[in-house]
């Protein structure tokens, strides 16, 4: 099977522009590629898994990937999938932030030897000229045909600002740029970045006349990974000091049944027969599988010794409701009211639960438990001396848990 019928198999491509010739560059080597991660934060997250993952298989099938790091689009915000403005950042808090994500992409691509590029589009789109742009860019975009793009049809009711509404002739001019700079013919991203990608491929062929060679793809479930990025204590971060190995095997360890197949094929690169062969199991074997998808991921991301790691301290805590690598939560002198803290303040500033009400709610229906007994009573309060040294394991239902100690 080559590269691009594999991509197919395991329910990475969900549309294409020009399917025949995509596939002929992509199996023959020869797609030079770019996605694009904006700089939000300063690490990448689950969300961007997938799109890290699909850079390695091109690149190990001898594609040339290109990763851009949103300097200039981060000083505008995209919005997709978002129901209000994302927050100014500084320029010290973009660059900061693509710095860190160059040392965790290094992780998954090889960038020695020219086998790929980083490019940061701050080196052409923070020196435009406004008028420039305009005549330049301008003549090409129906305002129009903007406004009935996904991305922009959910804000119009709330409000789309203008700042944002120049989002997608950015992201088209970043195409355009890295074609004539660097050759590069192909771009992937999101479902819900199609109309901004389709923008970049229009503009290559308006400017540069109809036989320029550009292409676009779309990931099935991109949009839907940076949902899956998301849990009830924030996101699940590739940094190990934002979420640590064995929260982040855990993630995986604790996917809905329904979902873990998917994620085997998608985001691992175990042999698509070995995976195959699990589409029948049930019950305990549906574990298995579980414990199969956060070790692959957790090696991936973190290494095999973390993985290891974190994988024995998962069986240990099943076993035993204990383990010695499980997330740590720490207090200080602070939290603590004549000398204790009660069960609802420490679920809330653990992580364990967003609000005191949460937190009341879960010790009422009986899923809270300390040191593997359950908690009852919503005023159980516990000393400085019990969270000192190894301090407490508090449970939160089945797949949620720390161990909360007094620093």
């Amino acid at each position: 099977m080559q590269i691009y019928e594999e991509l197919v198999a395991r329910g990475l491509i969900a549309q294409v522009t020009n399917e025949e010739e995509i596939k002929k560059m992509v199996n023959e080597g020869k797609a030079v590629f770019y996605i694009g991660f904006d700089p939000t934060a300063d690490s990448l997250h689950v969300g961007h898994f997938m799109a890290l993952c699909l850079m390695k298989r091109l690149q190990m099938a001898g594609n040339k990937p290109i990763a851009l790091l949103g300097g200039g689009t981060g000083m505008i915000g995209d919005p997709s999938g978002r129901t209000d403005m994302r927050q100014m950042m500084t320029v010290e808090t973009i660059q900061h932030n693509c710095e860190c994500f160059k040392k965790q992409m290094s992780r998954f691509i090889d960038f020695s030897d020219g086998k790929a590029l980083m490019v940061n589009n701050a080196e052409w789109l923070m020196d435009l000229n406004y008028v420039q742009l305009l005549r330049e860019v301008g003549p090409h975009f129906s305002v129009n045909r903007m406004l009935t793009a996904e991305c922009y049809k959910q804000r119009m009711e709330r409000g789309l600002s203008f700042l944002e509404f120049n989002y997608m002739i950015m992201q088209s001019y970043d195409f355009y740029m890295l074609f004539q700079k660097y050759g590069c013919n192909m771009q992937f991203g999101g479902d819900d970045q199609w109309s901004n990608m389709l923008g970049g491929t229009e503009l290559i062929r308006r400017k540069l006349g109809k036989d320029a060679h550009a292409m676009t793809i779309t990931l099935l479930l991109n949009s839907e990974g940076k949902k899956m990025g998301k849990t009830q204590s924030g996101a699940v971060w590739l940094d190990p000091e934002k979420t640590s190995p064995f929260e982040f095997y855990q993630y995986w360890r604790n996917v809905a049944d329904a979902d873990v197949l998917k994620c085997l094929r998608m985001l691992t690169f175990l042999p698509l027969e070995q995976i195959d062969e699990m589409d029948h199991w049930e019950g305990s074997q549906l574990n298995t599988a579980k414990e199969i998808l956060a070790y692959e991921l957790t090696k991936l991301v973190h290494g095999e010794d973390e993985a290891v790691k974190a994988k024995e301290a998962s069986r240990a805590l099943f076993s035993s409701g204990n383990a010695a690598d499980m997330p740590t939560a720490e207090l200080s002198e602070a939290d603590f009211a004549d000398g204790s803290i009660d069960i609802l303040s420490i679920l809330q500033k653990s992580g364990l639960a967003p609000s005191r009400s949460e937190a009341r709610r879960n010790v009422e229906q009986g899923g809270v438990s300390v040191d593997g007994e359950p908690v009852k009573d919503t005023r159980a309060s516990y000393t400085k001396e019990q969270l000192s040294g190894e301090g407490i394991v508090v449970k939160r239902g089945k797949k949620n848990f720390k161990r909360v100690v007094l620093k």
